[in-house]
């Protein structure tokens, strides 16, 4: 008996999403699963359409930190980042995201939002014509970039 209550206790801490390191009572951290993974990113979307910054940056920091390979991640950390005006670390984050995946269109076309808010125009221009390469009959990254620039660098919440 007492071993399926240790069992049930162990399941659900798993199927919570505390990870087997702390079920085990341990401090290492493990991968996520990819299911996880997109459960966790949709969790940071979902704050991020609530303007929750902080707490998106929490989850996505949780996320970065299992699956440092994750692009969307850090390309939603620097979004959140940007949000919070906190400009190094949002940089930061999408310079990661493009490392991992250069042709990633919402960090290519977020670093060039930044760079409009940093008045670096040039910058701003090198994103706008990577995603004109990797969007050659457009893109709502495109197009979005393109209307931050003509409109001074200002983004439409609508864009989120």
């Amino acid at each position: 008996m007492k071993s399926r209550i240790a069992t049930a206790i162990v399941a659900s801490f798993l199927a919570f999403g505390a990870g087997p390191a702390i079920a085990a009572g341990t401090s290492t951290t493990t991968e996520l699963t990819p299911v996880e993974v997109r459960t966790q990113l949709a969790s940071a979307e979902e704050l991020i359409r609530k303007e929750s910054y902080s707490e998106a940056i929490g989850v996505l920091n949780n996320i970065v930190e299992t699956n440092p390979r994750e692009a969307d991640a850090y390309n939603l950390l620097g979004y959140s980042y940007r949000k919070s005006k906190d400009f190094s670390r949002a940089e930061r984050n999408y310079k990661r995201a493009l490392r991992l995946n250069p042709d990633h269109k919402g960090a290519l076309e977020y670093v060039g939002e930044l760079y409009l808010e940093t008045d670096r125009r040039d910058k701003a221009e090198e994103s706008l014509a990577k995603l004109e390469k990797i969007c050659p009959n457009g893109c709502e990254e495109l197009d979005d970039l393109r209307e931050a620039m003509a409109s001074g660098g200002q983004t439409s919440k609508a864009n989120w």
